[in-house]
């Protein structure tokens, strides 16, 4: 992929789609904003005049809200499964290629193995299978594609893990976080280098890509409070003390070795990571 290529961006206005933007502009590309309201990815029309002013597409856009989508199935599989079909459909046609951003939540693992692109997967959630099935429809679709399975996400362009602990931390005397849900807190600046390695190398397949080392939930709370100097008291607990209506997979830990070798960046450990990022944000 050479730059001056345009680069359509579905779901740019949301945290990591902003960050890919802006830096895909600073490597020399032209990043093609594609959001709500003017656009939607469950429009077909959307999709294919998308596809047509692209030289590639990345689709970031997805039904994130993961306990809502329990309740509100038929829109989480519009935006999450049915639309990468339809990207990937439109792509095949036009001759372009599809960069897919999947989820850890494809996998219901409750072991402690890192989990490579061939382990089994096991949603646990609607969320969790839609975006599988998202996979599984591009994949269908003939298209040049990529996917990249990433988790733990934060970034400044929106709520998330880090965000909510730091404004819950403030606000209540105490907390417990569970200790039972292990990955690696990955900043969507790092998922976005991630992506432009794999545009530029025109590279094609399933990836996985998280910051190095695990951490429990409870763990990642416990550096943030330090770090921002709140001395509210966490405690741990399990995630069976805190039902939600979405299960949540225990297991997200990522074996990385195969993007490893493609990428021309080192993937930061998770810990300086976060140190860095609450610095920058707080």
């Amino acid at each position: 992929m050479r730059q001056g290529s345009t680069i359509g961006v579905t779901g740019g206005n949301g945290m990591l789609g902003r960050d890919l933007t802006a830096l895909l502009r600073e490597a020399g590309f032209i990043p093609l904003v594609f959001d709500l309201p003017e656009h939607d990815v469950t429009n077909r029309s959307d999709i294919e005049e998308l596809v047509k002013r692209s030289d590639t597409v990345v689709n970031c856009a997805a039904y994130t809200a993961v306990d809502k989508a329990e309740s509100d199935i038929q829109r989480c599989r519009a935006v999450n499964a049915t639309a990468p079909g339809l990207l990937g459909k439109a792509a095949a046609e036009a001759g372009k290629r599809v960069i897919q951003i999947s989820t850890d939540f494809v996998f219901g693992d409750s072991g402690d193995e890192p989990m490579s692109e061939t382990h089994s997967t096991n949603p646990l959630s609607v969320y969790g299978a839609t975006k599988l099935e998202g996979e599984q429809n591009l994949a269908a679709s003939s298209a040049d594609f990529a996917i990249i399975r990433i988790q733990w996400t934060y970034g400044l362009h929106g709520p998330n893990f880090i965000s909510k602990i730091a404004e819950l931390a403030r606000k209540l005397d105490s907390l417990k976080v569970v200790d039972d849900q292990i990955g690696a807190p990955t900043p969507t600046t790092e998922v976005a280098k991630a992506i432009l390695n794999i545009l530029r190398s025109d590279t094609t397949g399933l990836f996985h890509f998280a910051s190095k080392g695990y951490a429990s939930r409870f763990e990642v709370a416990k550096i943030i409070l330090k770090e921002l100097g709140i001395n509210t008291p966490i405690s741990p607990c399990s995630s069976d003390e805190f039902p939600t209506p979405a299960k949540r997979p225990r297991n997200s830990r990522f074996d990385c070795s195969k993007i490893d070798s493609i990428l021309d960046i080192e993937r930061p450990r998770w810990d300086d990571a976060l140190k860095k990022f609450l610095n920058k944000a707080y």
